[in-house]
């Protein structure tokens, strides 16, 4: 039953998390920073590099959340456990995106003219993709067991 409950809770808190601030960014501090979700982030993607859009928009949004619809389908017994292993590498696309993010944050950093914050939009994203994995893991143990 809790794991049907933190299953749900996960389609709430996913649409949250999107639109959250992961990051605040500012050319220099004294200009004030600007904030950035994942939605805002896709956004600009998509005015200046459809596929980066495209790609990125698969990992953080579709990966995710038909991952996290599919486990509490296999949940309910509405969607055959055979399933799971396309799950897993959904949740593992969804992974990606949190590498994607903090690279940018990394990359940024080291060049020394930008300045970059992690925001708690970034935890709660990160929270999220954790999460539905470890969902994913335990459902599986449930379900063999």
């Amino acid at each position: 039953m809790i794991l049907r409950v933190l299953t749900l809770a996960l389609l709430i808190l996913y649409p949250v998390a999107w639109f959250a601030p992961l990051l605040r960014a500012g050319l220099l501090p004294i200009f004030g920073l600007s904030e950035i979700s994942v939605i805002t982030g896709l956004q600009s993607l998509w005015d200046s590099d459809v596929v980066l859009a495209l790609v990125v928009t698969v990992f953080a949004i579709f990966a995710p959340y038909l991952k996290t619809i599919g486990l509490a389908l296999i949940q309910w017994h509405l969607l055959d456990r055979r399933t799971l292993p396309a799950l897993h590498i959904l949740g593992k696309l969804a992974m990606a995106d949190i590498f994607l993010i903090a690279l940018y944050i990394t990359l940024a950093k080291g060049i020394g003219l930008a300045t970059i914050e992690t925001a708690w939009g970034l935890y709660l994203f990160t929270g999220c993709i954790l999460m539905g994995l470890g969902l994913g893991l335990l459902t599986e143990r449930r379900l063999r067991g």
